[in-house]
């Protein structure tokens, strides 16, 4: 648990709101480094259980959410197919912050600036918890599975490369 000095952020407040148990879990930034298998190695967690947050946008539907495992890479043609678009792309990183009110790095597919599609790797329901994006960097959610997709109003889909 996050010691009380954490100060709580909109996804959290978000999740108390829903009544869903989580747990903050605080880590070391390095700036060089924001990957997920950097923060999964500083969380002491296996990659496949820490989730990363990508935002794209399609020729028809415009902004969607995919949440895959950190390890992976999005398949953009099964995103497109999913979402119902011809072609998507990820949205520029200067776009991140006035789009989902997120940096990179510290975006979390919980309490966007506007509640977008979400879809989650399907492989998220294999565990019994996981780590995701709380808002912040340096900041985490430890969290069942279900209770993540369901704050995030998500869809599973076949996502990956």
């Amino acid at each position: 648990m996050a010691d009380k000095n954490t100060k709580k952020t909109n996804a959290a407040r978000l999740l108390d709101q829903l009544k869903i148990d989580y747990e903050l879990i605080p880590y070391e930034v390095d700036e060089n480094d924001l990957g997920a298998t950097h923060i999964a190695q500083q969380l002491g967690q296996p990659i496949e259980r820490l989730f990363k947050t990508l935002v794209l946008r399609g020729d028809k539907t415009g902004l969607f959410v995919c949440v895959i495992p950190g390890a992976e890479e999005v398949d953009l043609k099964k995103a497109a197919k999913v979402t119902g678009n011809k072609k998507v792309e990820m949205i520029h990183v200067k776009e991140l912050l006035p789009l989902t009110g997120y940096i990179r790095g510290g975006c979390s597919p919980i309490g966007m600036k506007k509640p977008l599609p979400t879809y989650f790797h399907q492989t998220l329901m294999d565990h019994e918890s996981v780590y995701c994006s709380a808002g912040q960097r340096g900041l985490q959610f430890h969290l069942a599975p279900a209770d993540l997709l369901h704050a995030a109003k998500g869809t599973l889909a076949d996502l990956i490369v």
